[in-house]
């Protein structure tokens, strides 16, 4: 484990290596107990950068020989660095001897065994736990791997590339050359080792190139990986389709495995995969799970070109290949989705994650811009922000130039940087090369101000009408709110994409003054002073602003509309997210109302009935439906408050569901009804919409009966969950039971956990449900203790540590922020715990305080009393440290 005493790294002191690794020849003898490597590699001198020692990194290794073109040199070693002092000026064979020990990397980082197969995870710096190298992704090489292994126990070997040689080396032992022509970085290397089965698919794509596609998982699962194959598919078509980038290998290749800190990895033509990101059968996982895997697969085949073919110069630029991938991947979702209801439903549930995640992220301890100035821990900076927010900003490019410019900067990137390590400004640089004089090459530096400020800007929208001149001005403000090490921030290019309604809900023709005639009726403004105002003419009544449609910058909106104009969109609007925006103002305006008073929630009937709208409206889709009745998530919430009170918030949201439950029971009955789905399973976006809509609805009729006494509907509910034909209404119906508390939730958790016991993802559910369901006086966080005990779960699986100490502790506020401080107690045990096994994991976990001073007293000081005792530890990772240290630095910048 690394100890917390590492140094700071700041962007602004990189450097080229003093050497580049142009080849590596690496071959292992592996054994779960030691494996020896032989590490050979042809290492030139970087004449642009000063003259000094080779520096290697290396950790958790036992060194046993180094040897300059075959011969002994003297070397020392500096904390986790092999320093030569004598490397020669020409070109030279290094060679490296070492062993590591596999089934002892409890950390999952480098080279491990789970299930009694070997497998790596080397992003961002777990190469260093193989062997000794210049382990930074600007180092890129070409790669030859001979794997040695038992045959019997090892049957499948596999690597990077293609595969160049197979045979025996004796009676016991087999062997495997593999070579990967592309150069990369050390975090792409892989290697998987044991005993698999595999499902292969033969493709020619559009190129006319055969390529063989191949799944590899533990004997048992391969009936559950014809979905994965087939998003892997979809995948290679979309992108030679929309941007041209074929698959470049004679063979891609997908292993699961249930031991992993990530969902997946992107290891040139050797991605490893999160079971849980790949695994799926009706029987065994919900509609999200599909679509949450056909994106995963989609994501890391993406960036075999984003990413791998170019890849980041340091991991300061990591958004340059995964906010650019998890667009990419959205935008493929979005496409399969087709229709464009479906469409929109994607784009929803991206910004609820975005909300849900990186809103909080952005105004708490460890907030940090795209592009971060420094980092202790690279782990720590997976993040959010990195990801989903640098996936708005690439969003955000192609709204300013455009679909069809945004693909030609694409075209110029890959031309200008295929095999190279890059920066952010290189991709900035390309997109606005590609498309002169649009609204982002004359804003370049200025629109760049993402990439280096973090927090989320506030946009203030204020409109006037003058019915005499019939024009309509907007004025549109922005802030960003100081953020830990930045206290001044410039203004940012806001593109707001907008339109304007009519009080009947029609859309009205757009157009500036200054303008000949109108330009349609939705257009994009864009915002990149402190104030600007935008005045329209020829508006024949006072409108109604739709403003920031589809979400078209990561911002905060505050446009000061009324409950009437809120509904006009809600109605009216074109633009779906914008419907589905105006939803979740009516719900929020209320809950926030009841929680800033004091007093309890009460809905008016207003909103009651512009509730019962939605579910009877004829033309609106079903999934649409479910998202906009779904009330705003409990963080999401707690983010507009200056203080927070998590049990308010909880009491305030548990009144609105059950006030809608009672108020709209007869709609929730026609709507379970009305989408029963017949026929077989298919995750397609009507089928899915229909469940989804089908189960809230049930989730209400429950709870309602729990308020009534009536039986009826928890025994329809757990009527449906035995008779279920998939794991999506099992576990809606399950669920219903568990948050209603309803006599039969405990019959059936434990029907379920019998009928699953030996399905490891599923058993995951069971723990997760448990940790997620609904406070009430203490029962499911006593509940949560008690499944510590429980004979399936452990520490050591960073899926079922997720499923039950994080659901708690992430995603149930109420069960977690308690009066007693119990959950905090929690939190710092479970912390320590994992710490000690799985750093990267307890790293994630120590995120859950980064807001704590935000806390209504008594939770802020009884917050503030665990996280002390975390630091108090003296051996904490690195990973740890930095995130605790910085929640405690956030309490002395508030109080300066």
């Amino acid at each position: 484990m690394r100890e917390g005493t590492a140094p700071l790294i700041h962007l602004a002191d990189y450097q080229q290596p003093a050497f580049w690794i142009r080849t590596v020849d690496i071959s292992f003898d592996l054994e779960p107990a030691k494996t020896l490597v032989i590490n050979k590699m042809k290492i030139e001198r970087n004449t642009a950068v000063p003259h000094g020692p080779l520096r290697l990194h290396g950790e958790e290794l036992q060194l046993l020989r180094v040897l300059i073109n075959g011969e002994s040199v003297s070397f020392r070693q500096e904390g986790h660095e092999l320093v030569i002092e004598s490397a020669p000026d020409a070109d030279f064979l290094l060679e490296i001897r070492n062993t590591c020990a596999p089934e002892k990397n409890t950390a999952l980082s480098g080279l491990y065994t789970s299930g009694g197969s070997f497998f790596t995870q080397c992003e961002a710096e777990g190469f260093r736990r193989i062997t000794y190298f210049l382990d930074r992704p600007d180092v890129m090489a070409v790669y030859t791997v001979t794997l040695r292994a038992d045959k019997a126990r090892f049957p499948v070997l596999l690597a990077n590339g293609n595969l160049v040689e197979t045979g025996a080396v004796d009676a016991n032992r087999h062997f495997a050359v593999w070579h990967d022509p592309f150069p990369k970085p050390s975090y792409l290397f892989a290697l998987v080792a044991g005993d698999l089965v595999h499902r292969e698919q033969r493709i020619t794509t559009r190129a006319g190139k055969d390529h063989l596609l191949q799944v590899y998982v533990r004997r048992g699962d391969l009936e559950k990986t014809e979905h994965a194959m087939n998003s892997l598919i979809a995948s290679i078509v979309w992108d030679e389709a929309r941007f041209s980038l074929p698959l470049d290998l004679e063979r891609f290749m997908i292993v699961g495995v249930s031991d992993f800190n990530m969902g997946a990895m992107e290891n040139k033509g050797l991605n490893i995969f999160n079971t849980s990101a790949l695994l799926a059968s009706p029987a065994t996982a919900t509609d999200a799970d599909f679509s949450r895997i056909e994106a995963i697969v989609a994501h890391e085949y993406f960036h075999n070109w984003t990413g791998n073919r170019v890849t980041c110069r340091d991991w300061f630029q990591l958004s340059l290949k995964e906010g650019l991938t998890v667009f990419r991947d959205q935008e493929f979702s979005m496409d399969m989705a087709a229709a464009p209801s479906a469409r929109a439903v994607c784009r929803i549930q991206d910004v609820r994650q975005l909300r849900a995640m990186q809103f909080p992220e952005d105004s708490g301890a460890m907030a940090h811009p795209v592009r971060p100035a420094s980092y202790v821990e690279i782990n720590n900076f997976y993040t959010a922000t990195v990801y989903d927010k640098g996936a708005e900003l690439v969003r955000m490019y192609q709204t300013l130039v455009g679909r069809k410019g945004f693909e030609a900067g694409m075209k110029l990137y890959f031309e200008r940087h295929d095999g190279q390590a890059v920066t952010c400004d290189d991709f900035a640089q390309a997109i606005a090369d590609a498309n002169p004089g649009s609204a982002l090459s004359t804003r370049l530096d200025a629109f760049k101000r993402w990439y280096s400020q973090a927090g989320t800007p506030r946009v203030t929208a204020r409109g006037a009408y003058d019915a005499a001149a019939q024009t309509y001005t907007l004025t549109l403000t922005q802030a960003n709110p100081p953020s830990p090490g930045q206290d001044q921030k410039l203004p940012q290019v806001i593109p707001v994409a907008m339109g304007l309604l009519g009080a009947d809900g029609q859309a009205l023709p757009l157009q500036l003054q200054g303008e000949a005639a109108a330009v349609g009726t939705e257009r994009v403004l864009v915002l990149e002073q402190a104030e600007q105002s935008f005045v329209f003419t020829q508006v024949a009544s006072a409108p109604v602003p739709s403003l920031l449609r589809g979400f078209s910058a990561p911002v905060l909106l505050d446009d000061g509309l009324t409950d009437a104009e809120l509904l006009v969109l809600l109605q009216h609007d074109a633009d779906a997210f914008n419907r589905w925006e105006a939803s979740q103002r009516l719900a929020l305006n209320r809950i926030l109302a009841a929680v800033r008073a004091g007093k309890a929630l009460v809905l008016d009937g207003a909103y009651v009935e512009a509730m019962r709208s939605v579910l009877r409206h004829p033309q609106l889709d079903s999934a649409f439906k479910e998202l906009a009745l779904t009330l705003p998530g409990e963080a999401y919430i707690a983010e507009q408050l200056d203080v927070v009170d998590p049990q308010a918030i909880h009491a305030a949201v548990v009144a609105a569901q059950a006030q809608l439950a009672h108020s709209l029971r007869e709609d929730w009955v026609a709507a379970f009804e009305a989408n029963q789905v017949t026929g077989g399973y298919r995750p397609d976006p009507v089928s899915s919409g229909k469940r989804a809509l089908a189960n809230l609805a049930l989730a209400m009729l429950v709870l309602d009966a729990g308020r009534s006494g009536d039986a009826v509907w928890p025994g329809r509910a757990y009527q449906r969950f035995k008779d279920a034909g998939n794991m999506t209404d099992r576990l809606g119906a399950l669920a219903a039971l568990v948050n209603a508390h309803a006599e039969l939730a405990e019959p059936a958790l434990q029907r379920f956990h019998a009928l699953f016991k030996d399905e490891a993802l599923v058993v995951d559910k069971w723990f997760a449900l448990q940790g997620r369901a609904s406070e009430s006086a203490g029962k499911t966080f006593a509940r949560v203790k008690q499944l510590m005990q429980h004979p399936d779960f452990t520490l050591k699986n960073p899926n079922r540590a997720r499923s039950l100490i994080f659901s708690l502790c992430m995603f149930n506020p109420a069960a977690f922020h308690r009066a007693d401080a119990a959950g905090y107690v929690f939190w710092a045990d479970q912390l320590l715990a994992l710490d000690a096994i799985n750093p990267q994991i307890a790293g994630r976990l120590a995120r859950v305080m980064d807001r704590w001073t935000k806390l209504a007293e008594p939770y802020r000081s009884a917050a503030r009393e665990a996280i002390v005792r975390v630091a108090a530890k003296a051996e904490l990772s690195s990973d740890v440290r930095e995130i605790i240290e910085r929640a405690l630095a956030s309490e002395a910048k508030e109080q300066a």
